[in-house]
């Protein structure tokens, strides 16, 4: 997605980094006067939000999520936002909504195992095959 408004893309899966990633990711935008994208990507089997599987789990779900999680995080003023719920792997999502903004933000590490590693899977992905800057938040 390329055009002319400055974007700030984040990705948000609930866990305590891409909470504070979102909080940073605000920031940004509002520095830059830049629009907020907020990512979450989900699955039948990846259920951010969910706690348990949902077989009707589907992209209303994961909007309602991420807009509690924005509620809880984002205090008044806020830069303008969108909310965009994907039906892909979080890495994927990611950089695909990444193509042409100005940065993207995510966490060190979200909801996924390894937890000895420092960056998570995807903020590994991304840090080496985004389209734009990106930010990790610890």
């Amino acid at each position: 997605m390329t055009d002319s408004t400055r974007r700030v893309v984040v990705g948000v899966d609930g866990s305590d980094g891409s909470r504070r990633a979102l909080c940073r990711a605000a920031l940004e935008a509002a520095a830059h006067g830049a629009t907020l994208e907020i990512v979450t990507a989900w699955g039948l089997l990846d259920q951010p939000g969910g706690g348990s599987f949902d077989p009707q789990y589907d992209a209303d779900t994961a909007l309602g999520v991420v807009q509690r999680i924005v509620e809880d995080e984002l205090e008044l003023p806020r830069p303008p936002l969108v909310l965009r719920p994907v039906n892909d792997l979080p890495s994927r999502a990611l950089m695909t909504a990444a193509e042409g903004a100005w940065t993207l933000v995510v966490g060190s590490r979200g909801l996924g195992g390894f937890k000895g590693l420092l960056l998570g899977s995807v903020s590994q992905q991304v840090v080496h095959h985004a389209p734009c800057p990106v930010l990790v938040v610890r």
